[in-house]
C-alpha cells in the first residue's frame, strides 16, 4: 500500500522533479497543469475504465513491517516527498479511491484526498480535477465484510461509500455518519472483489486507484482485475525474521503453478528512489 501519514499536521516537505528514465510510447496523456507536469517529468493518463494499485516497498520486497506497525508506508519510504506527491497525483486522477477496513483502522488520522498527502501541491491536484470535470475529492471506498470499523474515523465523517455484506451492513446500522452510504453485498461470510469493483464502477467511476493492502491486491490479482501497478522502490532494507512481513501479493499463491507477468511502462527516479508503473499482461487481451 502507499504510506499515509499517521498523524495530523506533519510536515510535508517539497519535493524535487522526478527524472524520467522511460516511458513507454503511445501511453495516454490527459495534460497535467503545467506544475504537476513539471513535477512529474511528463504527462500522465490512464484507458478507462482502469484500476491502478499504488505501493512503496523496501530493495527485499517488504510492504508492510508487520501487525505491530500497522501502518508502515511511511517508515519503509522514510516520508519521501516524491512518493507523497506521486501518491497525491495519482488521487488526483482517481474518481475513487478504494481500501480495506484495515487501512482505514492503520492509519486513524488520515484522509484519502490528493492535498492530504502532499499539500504543497493542492491547488494544481484541485486543477487537474477541474480540468477533467471530476469533483473536487475522489470518493473514498471502504470495503469491510464485517462491518467491523472505526465509525468516528475523520474519512468517514468527510464521507465514503462502504461496501459490506448484508450481515456488515447490520452491523453498521445508525452507527454511521450520514455522509457515508452503505452497499450490501449479499449474504454471504466474504466479498467477491469482482462485485465490490462492479458496485464502484456502476457509480460511474472510470478511474480507480487502490490503496488497499496485500491481502486485497492478491484478490484483485487473482481475479484478474488490477490494470496497473505504480510502485515505488525505496532504498532501504527491511529484513524479515520472526514477524510475517508481506510482499506485494498476499493470500494468493502463483509460482510455480500459475504466472502472472506484467510489462514495464515507465520508470522515473529521484535520487535512489525508483517510481515504476507495470501494466498487468493477464488483461492485454482486452487492448
Amino acid at each position: 500500500m502507499a504510506a499515509p501519514d499517521t498523524a495530523p499536521g506533519a510536515p510535508v516537505k517539497r519535493t524535487e522533479p522526478l527524472v524520467p528514465l522511460y516511458e513507454h510510447p503511445g501511453l495516454p496523456r490527459w495534460g497535467l497543469p503545467p506544475a504537476l507536469a513539471a513535477l512529474y517529468g511528463g504527462d500522465l493518463g490512464f484507458t478507462e475504465p482502469c484500476l491502478y494499485a499504488n505501493f512503496v516497498a523496501s530493495l527485499d520486497g517488504v510492504v508492510a513491517l508487520g501487525p505491530e506497525f500497522p501502518s508502515s508506508g511511511s517508515t519503509i519510504s522514510a516520508r519521501e516527498p516524491a512518493d507523497r506527491f506521486l501518491m497525491g497525483l495519482l488521487r488526483a486522477c482517481a474518481d475513487a479511491v478504494l481500501i480495506g477496513a484495515g487501512t482505514l483502522r492503520a492509519s486513524p488520522h488520515h484522509r484519502w484526498t490528493p492535498e492530504h498527502v502532499y499539500p504543497p501541491a493542492a491547488a494544481d491536484y484541485a486543477r487537474l480535477r477541474l480540468r477533467r470535470s471530476r469533483p473536487p475529492e475522489p470518493e473514498l471506498v471502504v470495503v469491510t465484510a464485517s462491518g467491523a470499523l472505526p465509525t468516528d474515523h475523520p474519512a468517514l465523517r468527510a464521507g465514503a461509500l462502504i461496501v459490506t455484506t448484508t450481515a456488515g451492513a447490520d452491523r453498521l446500522a445508525g452507527r454511521l455518519p450520514t455522509s457515508c452510504a452503505v452497499v450490501p453485498l449479499g449474504d454471504g461470510p466474504v466479498l467477491r472483489l469482482a462485485s465490490v469493483v462492479d458496485a464502484i464502477l456502476a457509480r460511474g467511476h472510470t478511474a480507480v486507484l487502490s490503496e488497499a493492502g496485500p491481502l486485497v491486491l492478491g484478490q484483485l490479482v487473482g481475479d484478474g482485475l488490477l490494470d496497473e501497478l505504480f510502485l515505488t522502490v525505496s532504498p532501504v532494507l527491511a529484513g524479515r525474521a520472526g514477524t510475517i512481513r508481506h510482499g506485494l501479493i498476499a493470500g494468493l499463491e502463483l509460482l510455480p503453478n500459475r504466472r502472472e507477468g506484467a510489462d514495464l511502462i515507465s520508470a522515473r527516479r529521484r535520487g535512489s528512489y525508483l517510481f515504476l508503473r507495470y501494466r498487468l499482461r493477464a488483461l492485454l487481451g482486452r487492448d
